[in-house]
């Protein structure tokens, strides 16, 4: 089944069982997914739905950072809940670890040296991670491992 199929029965289980917030959820995630096909004009894989996901996770994120430092307790736990369900869609993100690993390979691939080569392995090494990994702490091992 592929991902928007499955956003599309999700949907249709969370009416069933009339959750609300969930549904609203989903209904937003197939909105955006929709508005990409849009504006792409052809039916999108299973991947670019991956990156439009990661997208609205990336946006709830950075607004979780903003309403912690206002205080405001009732938008915390509402975009926790969405965080919860859209993640519940994308692949499991790499461990620190797993990226670490990642950069050595990608370190060993391109015979890097100082951070003059930081990008080549940063441009070796961001396909491999796309969408399973934040791309600034992608950048700081990077950093660690070349200096």
């Amino acid at each position: 089944m592929s991902l928007s199929e499955r956003l599309n029965e999700d949907m249709k289980t969370a009416m069933r069982n009339q959750d609300k917030f969930r549904l609203s959820v989903i209904r937003m995630l197939r909105a955006a997914v929709k508005n990409a096909e849009i504006d792409s004009k052809h039916a999108l894989d299973d991947q670019e739905v991956e990156a439009i996901l990661a997208k609205e996770l990336k946006q709830r994120q950075d607004s979780l950072l903003e309403f912690e430092k206002a205080g405001r307790q009732d938008l915390v736990d509402n975009v926790k809940a969405e965080i919860e369900i859209i993640s519940g869609y994308l692949p499991e993100p790499f461990s620190e670890e797993e990226i670490a690993e990642l950069v050595e390979q990608a370190i060993r691939e391109t015979g890097a040296a100082s951070k003059a080569d930081m990008g080549k392995v940063m441009a070796v090494l961001m396909p491999k991670v796309k969408g399973r990994a934040d791309g600034k702490l992608v950048n700081r091992i990077v950093q660690q491992r070349l200096s």
